[in-house]
């Protein structure tokens, strides 16, 4: 496959083969358009209080109703998700740069920098990650950026052993042994070689995280870690008010609930579909 087409002949492949990763796709495209479009989407500015519209029920005039404040939670979930995909792009980006490093320079050197690196990812995945996140959390204290930077950083050793994997099956190809031996510089060997052929696995980690994200952003809102009010983030508008009315206004934790999951199955169906077009290991063990 020339490296012009391989894009394009893997779209080709999703359209074609999975349509739940299809599915998938129309869903993280709809959020997309969501977080750019919201203040032509949104009926009403989010923060927006009116104490004579507090906890009306879903209708025309308010789509899904409206929370204890009395604003739109249509226009909320709108805006929500320009806090999602900032959060999942914002980590994700974090994260796989940082991984992508890691993991090209033990997988390729290895020797004593891969066993020193390694023992310290060891030691860092000896946590559950919501321990690490929420004790970044605890020292950088809640806000966006904040978010951004604990999800990022837990999400780095994990990462970081699936490039270093990919990157010890690459290596010992007849062609870098080629380049090699003529001469060629690691660095160069890196750039023109490793990192176009791990490009693959790093597409798939950075769509699977992007869901990751989104669902632990809307856990840190939850537990009070997160994104702080008004802000309308989807795990904020679950928590707080919305578990303080759930009798009353159940409309206030269910329509976020929705958006989250839906969200999350977005990206998870869109990153397992491009997992099995483009991981060639797991396309043979299928057959």
């Amino acid at each position: 496959m020339r490296k012009s087409n391989w894009f394009r002949e893997a779209w080709v492949t999703l359209v074609r083969t999975k349509p739940l990763g299809c599915m998938g796709g129309v869903m993280v495209l709809i959020l997309v358009i969501m977080a750019i479009f919201a203040p032509l989407i949104a009926p009403y500015s989010p923060n927006e209080i009116k104490s004579a519209d507090r906890l009306l029920a879903p209708s025309s005039r308010h789509l899904l109703g409206t929370d204890n404040f009395g604003r739109d939670i249509f226009s909320r979930i709108i805006y929500g998700a320009r806090i999602s995909m900032y959060v999942g792009i914002g980590a994700v980006f974090l994260s796989t740069f940082f991984a992508t490093v890691i993991g090209v320079i033990c997988g390729y050197y290895g020797g004593k920098i891969d066993t020193i690196i390694q023992r310290g990812v060891d030691a860092f995945m000896a946590f559950p990650w919501l321990v690490i996140i929420l004790t970044i959390m605890a020292i950088l204290g809640p806000g966006l950026v904040n978010v951004i930077l604990a999800l990022g950083i837990g999400a780095i050793s994990g990462n970081s052993r699936i490039i270093r994997s990919a990157v010890f099956s690459i290596k010992e190809n007849q062609y870098i042994e080629g380049a090699r031996s003529t001469g060629c510089k690691n660095l160069r060997i890196i750039q023109r070689y490793i990192l176009p052929n791990i490009a693959a696995p790093i597409i798939v980690i950075a769509t699977l995280g992007l869901g990751w994200a989104i669902l632990a952003e809307s856990a840190l809102s939850f537990l009070g870690f997160g994104v702080p009010p008004p802000e309308p983030s989807w795990g904020g508008m679950l928590s707080g008010e919305g578990r303080t009315y759930m009798i009353k206004a159940p409309w206030m934790a269910i329509f976020p609930g929705i958006a989250i999951s839906t969200a999350v199955f977005g990206f998870n169906m869109l990153g397992d579909a491009l997992r099995d077009i483009l991981d060639p290991k797991l396309r043979m063990g299928k057959k």
